[in-house]
């Protein structure tokens, strides 16, 4: 590009500004590079056609992201529900087991309970989880 066309640093400024942005939310959007040249006798009249051809590309982006936040927050809502569902399920199948087991075999997990959870924390990452105990049914 040859600069020598232009009158004024401001005038390169707004022409490169103009040029980046079209291309830039045209291929944002899939669409075809508008090209616009700026003569020498640039006035305010063209750069506010420009800023105004600006502010529309940054809307039409600004509408196009609103959408696909929206609908990234219906799928986030889905699955809100989802695992609400299935939480009140997992609580539902507890709160059975915990009525169907005798009170030895209650009394055996909720000893344990808490030397699993001491034991998962203390482990890093890498390691193995503890091995089951032989004897008796977990609940």
């Amino acid at each position: 590009m040859s600069t020598g066309v232009y009158q004024s640093p401001m005038e390169v400024a707004v022409y490169q500004l103009h040029n980046f942005s079209i291309s830039f939310f045209s291929s944002l959007l899939g669409g075809d590079v508008v090209s616009v040249k700026l003569d020498n006798s640039a006035s305010g009249a063209s750069v506010v056609a420009i800023d105004n051809k600006i502010e529309q590309a940054m809307d039409l982006v600004k509408n196009h992201l609103m959408y696909a936040v929206r609908e990234e927050v219906e799928v986030l809502k889905e699955q809100i529900k989802e695992l609400l569902e299935k939480n009140s399920q997992l609580e539902r199948e507890n709160s059975l087991l915990k009525t169907l087991a005798s009170p030895e075999q209650l009394e055996k997990f909720q000893s344990r309970l808490p030397a699993e959870v001491l034991c998962s924390q203390e482990e890093s990452p890498g390691a193995a989880p503890p091995a089951p105990h032989a004897g008796g049914s977990a609940v």
